[in-house]
């Protein structure tokens, strides 16, 4: 089993992050809010792949779903009084 804080160390050091929020308590399947200045001018899929590159092998291996949204700074700060965050 695998612990979402570890996701999140994982993510916070390979890739500069505003926020990063992951949950998941059954070990495996795990959902995700990650905002980063690294997301600007890309689209949705290229965001969610430089944050699967930060967890490398464990992507379906240890880790077998991550339920991704990913945000700029920009598109955060609205999102983020919504989420109640």
């Amino acid at each position: 089993m695998f612990q979402a804080s570890e996701i999140k160390r994982l993510v916070g050091q390979g890739l500069a992050c505003d926020f990063v929020e992951i949950q998941g308590d059954d070990g495996v399947h795990f959902t995700g809010i990650v905002v980063s200045a690294a997301f600007e001018g890309k689209p949705r899929v290229r965001q969610h792949q430089l944050v699967y590159a930060t967890l490398g092998a464990l992507m379906g291996n240890e880790i077998h779903a991550l339920q991704l949204t990913t945000y700029t700074p920009a598109q955060w700060s609205g999102a983020r009084q919504e989420l109640g965050l």
